[in-house]
């Protein structure tokens, strides 16, 4: 019922989104003398802080049309190669004359946790000059028609093995925070199976390997209030009309309130600044912070038995670090990992996924050769700096593409070289 509820009360606040709108318009119109006073731009500034605060945002788009190569602009095109229902496969092509080096192939997974993929994006755009980049567009299961069945952490690790085999052995795979459990499985089960299309490289970054290490807010909430708290508190059914009518899952707006609740007084003081910009006409900062928060007030509903599965078997249980971790029947032996190279890395000031958790890692991939691992803690940021921002740019990325590059497989570079020539004969 909350989720019913919650759509009703959207709905009633349609009429007054639409007034607040367009008082918004009428008072910052250059041609209203009332937009030059500070009474009427604080009349414009809470009409749109009504307005952004009461919408439902939408997918983001990655709208990447073109990269820099060696001072050159090169253009981008995104295509689907991939599809299942839960997830698309997204391929940032680029427009590369046919004697250019393509760099390593990155299949990056994203978080399947709230938001989507598009908080990636800035991670794609540093990778996007030195690699051909390919990653998990995560669906919204509340889109998703009942008639698909469900997806669950088996399904996940499926999904992760069949987008390998479909890119081939020359794949770098990066796994961005939640997918470091099910990228890590996958890697081990098909070791195990000595899948010819095995990666050259695994990167896991701010990753709950193993959540006993270092335990953050979010992690003893888990453990504390066990799986079948989350059952009976966050997990509704989809309503009429979404295509999903009728599906189990974990609600978007519940996870953005987690989200949220976690760092209340930092949202309320940026709303607060938003204010005062807008009051004050400072449109470069109040720009900054549309832009910001348009991507992370969008999210995204979970598959039930895809969230309960994760807190049961990451959270709760700790199965992967205990050794006793199953997919579909068959023990996840991390241990069978010998041929693709492990690198980790964490953020010093993470609250997401504590120092320790990533790199746990390493103790569990003990077929490993030292020359074939690396771990890696990046100064003064948090969990979203593991992955995006300055520091990123400018000292983690480089990290990865090298540890590509010297881990990388001859054989399939030159394999994949000679087919770019033959596809542009």
């Amino acid at each position: 019922m909350y989720y019913q509820f919650y759509e009703l009360s959207h709905a009633a606040m349609t009429p007054l989104r639409a007034a607040a709108d367009a008082t918004r318009l009428f008072y910052s119109n250059p041609f209203n003398p009332a937009s030059h006073t500070v009474a009427g731009r604080s009349i414009s500034a809470l009409c749109e802080m009504f307005e952004r605060t009461t919408r439902r945002y939408a997918k983001p788009e990655f709208a990447i049309t073109r990269t820099r190569i060696d001072g050159k602009p090169v253009a981008v095109k995104q295509k689907t190669v991939w599809h299942k229902p839960f997830c698309n496969l997204l391929h940032f092509e680029r427009d590369l004359p046919a004697s250019a080096d393509a760099g390593p192939t990155i299949l990056m997974v994203a978080p399947l946790s709230g938001h989507y993929a598009t908080l990636l994006r800035g991670t794609v755009e540093t990778m996007l000059p030195y690699a051909d980049v390919y990653i998990t567009d995560w669906i919204d299961a509340r889109m998703v028609p009942y008639s698909d069945g469900t997806f669950d952490l088996d399904d996940y690790i499926d999904y992760v093995i069949e987008m390998l085999d479909h890119l081939g052995p020359q794949t770098h795979v990066m796994a961005v925070c939640q997918p470091s459990v099910p990228v890590l499985a996958a890697v081990a089960l098909m070791s195990t199976e000595n899948d010819p299309n095995l990666p050259a490289t695994m990167t896991l970054m701010g990753g709950p390997i193993d959540t006993r290490r270092n335990p953050t807010a979010v992690n003893k909430l888990a453990e504390q209030r066990g799986t079948k708290w989350f059952a009976d508190n966050v997990i509704m059914s989809v309503p009429f009309p979404h295509p999903g009518f009728l599906r189990e899952v974990y609600p978007g707006f519940l996870q953005l309130s987690g989200f949220m609740s976690m760092n209340l007084d930092r949202h309320i003081s940026a709303h607060g600044e938003f204010f005062n910009h807008l009051v004050e006409g400072d449109g470069d900062s109040a720009e900054k912070h549309r832009d910001f928060y348009d991507e992370y007030l969008a999210v995204m509903d979970l598959d039930a038995a895809f969230y309960l599965q994760t807190v049961e078997a990451v959270f709760v249980e700790h199965a992967l670090p205990k050794g006793e971790m199953t997919h579909r029947g068959t023990p996840v032996d991390c241990s069978a990992i010998t041929n693709t190279a492990l690198l980790t890395i964490e953020g010093e000031n993470d609250d997401i996924s504590g120092l320790g958790q990533t790199e746990a890692a390493h103790d569990l991939c003990t077929g490993l050769p030292e020359a074939m691992r690396q771990h890696h803690v990046q100064p003064k940021v948090g969990h979203y700096g593991v992955f995006n921002g300055s520091r990123f740019r400018a000292e983690v990325a480089p990290k990865i593409l090298d540890f590509m590059a010297r881990h990388g497989r001859p054989a399939a570079r030159k394999r994949r070289k000679s087919a770019a020539s033959q596809r542009a004969a």
